[in-house]
């Protein structure tokens, strides 16, 4: 988690260790809601991607395909220090034989076939998760044990994690705001505000928008960060930052604004850990069995079915 949100077995030991200490550590792979059928005027390409988020390789991927990046659907959104598996959409034409000779550092493609509608966010059951600890100590395992058996018993508190905030840990406020409509204060973050997490050259370029140079900072920039180049070049260009946030592409605000959500669900779930699994009229109940939900109107009558984990 991100050390601040308790954790509903804060009195149990942990097991210690380190994940993420390279990318071949978390691997992610995407199930997808159904199979491609084979026809159908989208590409559908199951790729593996290392070290790059899912906008990353989607702009790479548009940039080698030479088509626009709204042409690329996709279901979810993977880390980028890790090894992930997912499915793309890809339409304006392309070819199975096009996609499959993807050349692309940090992308391998694994298979293609085609589909009648484009991917979007959503169209997927769920992720699967392969994760190693490192240097863990030697009672790790009933450390863990002991962990699950508490979780069995009362339920799994699904903070959103890490990733969601992004390696500066800072989407969150990004979206609020974009949400405030305050255009100067989401430039400030979005460009400013070097993090020790990331490239050296992206600190220095940071380090120099906050000393007031954007003009030298777009000079310094890494290409790699393509929406941050585009955004700080109409700035320079234009001088306002209204205007340069126009250009921001779309998935990315949308992305912004749903950490916000995140980060208040995450605030109002640590409120709730106390009671973690007794209802509250006015929640939303989640049926595991069908996916349907609805909004509880007697918690009184609902809570046995949610002490069976219906």
């Amino acid at each position: 988690m991100n050390g601040f949100l308790p954790y509903l077995t804060d009195d149990l030991p942990g097991i210690g260790g380190h994940i993420k200490t390279s990318p071949e550590d978390f691997i992610v792979e995407e199930i997808p809601l159904y199979a491609p059928s084979g026809k159908g005027q989208h590409v559908y390409v199951t790729l593996e991607k290392t070290g790059m988020t899912t906008l990353q390789a989607i702009n790479a991927i548009a940039d080698a395909l030479k088509i626009s990046r709204r042409e690329i659907g996709y279901a979810g959104l993977k880390d980028a220090q890790a090894v992930t598996r997912q499915t793309l959409s890809i339409g304006g034409g392309v070819t199975e034989e096009t996609a499959a000779a993807l050349d692309i550092p940090g992308i391998r493609v694994l298979s293609v076939s085609r589909h009648s509608n484009k991917l979007k966010v959503g169209h997927l059951k769920g992720n699967r998760f392969v994760i190693r600890v490192r240097e863990v100590g030697q009672d790790a395992l009933s450390a863990a044990e002991a962990v699950l058996a508490r979780l069995q018993a009362r339920g799994v508190p699904n903070y959103f994690g890490q990733q969601r905030f992004g390696i500066r840990q800072n989407t969150h406020r990004l979206g609020l705001a974009l949400m405030r409509n305050q255009p100067d204060v989401f430039i400030a973050e979005f460009l400013g505000r070097p993090h020790p997490a990331e490239n050296p050259l992206v600190q220095r370029a940071r380090a120099i928008f906050d000393e007031g140079r954007p003009a030298d900072a777009l000079a310094a920039w890494p290409s790699i960060l393509h929406e941050e180049r585009k955004v700080l070049r109409e700035l320079v260009e234009k001088g306002d930052a209204a205007n340069a946030l126009r250009v921001l592409d779309k998935r990315l605000k949308r992305l912004f604004v749903s950490a916000t959500q995140s980060h208040l669900f995450n605030q109002l779930l640590a409120q709730r850990l106390p009671s973690l699994g007794v209802l509250e009229d006015g929640d939303v109940a989640y049926i595991h069995r069908n996916g349907a939900c609805f909004v509880v109107e007697s918690a009184a009558q609902e809570q046995p079915r949610a002490d069976a984990f219906e």
